[in-house]
């Protein structure tokens, strides 16, 4: 997979689309932007954090910076398939990912067992310290969706995605599992990214217009903490965030 990128900076947008928005999405984005060349991908990931949830629970306060270590592979991994171990940072709205990759086993055993791997370069070194600062650091949730990715035909820095059947789980944490676990997006919804390098074009504003389609604030990890940590009453559930001592309400967090 050489067409990967090991380094991104951009900005990412998220809209929720009912099935009926997201066939005339498909509709408008003719001639536009068209499937990429790896087409629909089920893509695994399994988030590393605390053991108090420390990553997801800042994340989900909104801070200017915020920052997030997971795992990933494209569709199902054997031992030597290339996996995908990256750090995704969000800081005034701009996201920056830096990942490095290797086959899937070594890349266990270098989150899990604490083996150094068989390069090193910067990014690992980065890695390195992100698993150094925060203490304790383990594989704590599984998340995994189905996508089809769109590459802007005109704009070569435009890249849209579509994502469905998005899941989370907390036991069988590895991916060889594949797109298993608890639905959390309703039926026929769909995820949209707009990813870009600056400003949207005009005619795409057009259209999400046109459409009604809304952008909101979405962390497929921060539904799942949600939903595994108040399985009932999403909506009315919240916790205290000891850093700040404020209360975070589930009415950010269903679109934060």
């Amino acid at each position: 997979m050489g067409g990967f990128k090991d380094t991104f900076q951009r900005y990412e947008t998220k809209y929720l689309l009912e099935d009926f928005q997201y066939k005339a999405m498909l509709e408008r984005l003719e001639g536009m932007a068209e499937v990429d060349e790896y087409g629909q991908t089920s893509i695994l990931n399994i988030y590393y954090d605390t053991p108090g949830y420390q990553l997801i629970r800042n994340s989900l306060d909104k801070p200017v910076y915020k920052e997030k270590l997971r795992l990933r592979s494209y569709g199902v991994p054997e031992d030597d398939t290339r996996a995908f171990i990256e750090i995704k940072k969000k800081y005034e709205g701009i996201v920056y990912k830096r990942r490095i990759g290797m086959e899937y086993r070594e890349a266990l055993a270098y989150l899990n067992e604490k083996k150094t791997p068989t390069e090193k370069s910067q990014i690992s070194s980065e890695i390195d310290y992100f698993k150094h600062f925060y203490k304790g650091l383990r594989p704590a949730m599984a998340i995994s969706y189905d996508r089809i990715a769109l590459a802007g035909t005109k704009d070569k820095e435009l890249r849209i995605t579509f994502d469905e059947n998005i899941r989370w789980r907390v036991d069988h944490l590895d991916l060889k599992y594949g797109n298993k676990g608890v639905p959390i997006l309703k039926q026929g919804q769909h995820l949209m990214e707009l990813k870009i390098a600056g400003a949207m074009s005009v005619q795409m504003a057009q259209i999400l217009d046109e459409l009604q389609i809304r952008q909101v604030s979405f962390s497929k990890y921060g539904r799942g903490y949600l939903d595994y940590k108040y399985p009932e009453g999403v909506r009315e559930a919240f916790f205290q965030d000891k850093k700040r001592g404020h209360v975070i309400t589930d009415e950010r967090v269903l679109t934060a």
